[in-house]
């Protein structure tokens, strides 16, 4: 590797940190939406409701952007194959984008129900 495209790594791999951190916060606050839905059902509470389907709403608006983030850099990485690059690492690139395009699907989806589940009956999750 050269001295850019170790550098260009070194800021992915920046930029994947700051991810991690992002999911972190997601997780505490899933964790806490998890509270008010249990408050909503236990004591028929109304506005522990609405908390939990506003941060419902904004948790995977900011998943399916990260997801997003990691479907244009699988994209990049497509774009940025050599004729010279062996035929694996090819197919391998191309299954990473499919994936991540399938992630940005299942975020927009999950956001989509997240949005018009005003009853919270349908339990939505990620992994």
């Amino acid at each position: 590797m050269n001295y850019n495209e170790v550098n260009a790594k070194l800021k992915d791999i920046n930029v994947e940190n700051n991810i991690w951190v992002i999911y972190i916060i997601i997780i505490f606050a899933s964790w806490y939406s998890n509270s008010l839905e249990k408050k909503y059902f236990l004591y028929n509470d109304k506005n522990s409701k609405e908390k939990y389907r506003e941060i419902m709403i904004k948790i995977f608006l900011i998943l399916t952007i990260v997801y997003f983030y990691f479907f244009k850099s699988a994209m990049d990485d497509i774009n940025e194959l050599k004729p010279t690059d062996t035929l694996k690492k090819r197919k391998l690139t191309e299954l990473s984008a499919i994936g991540s395009l399938l992630i940005v699907v299942s975020g927009l989806v999950f956001l989509y129900i997240a949005y018009q589940n005003q009853d919270i009956d349908v339990e939505i999750a990620f992994n």
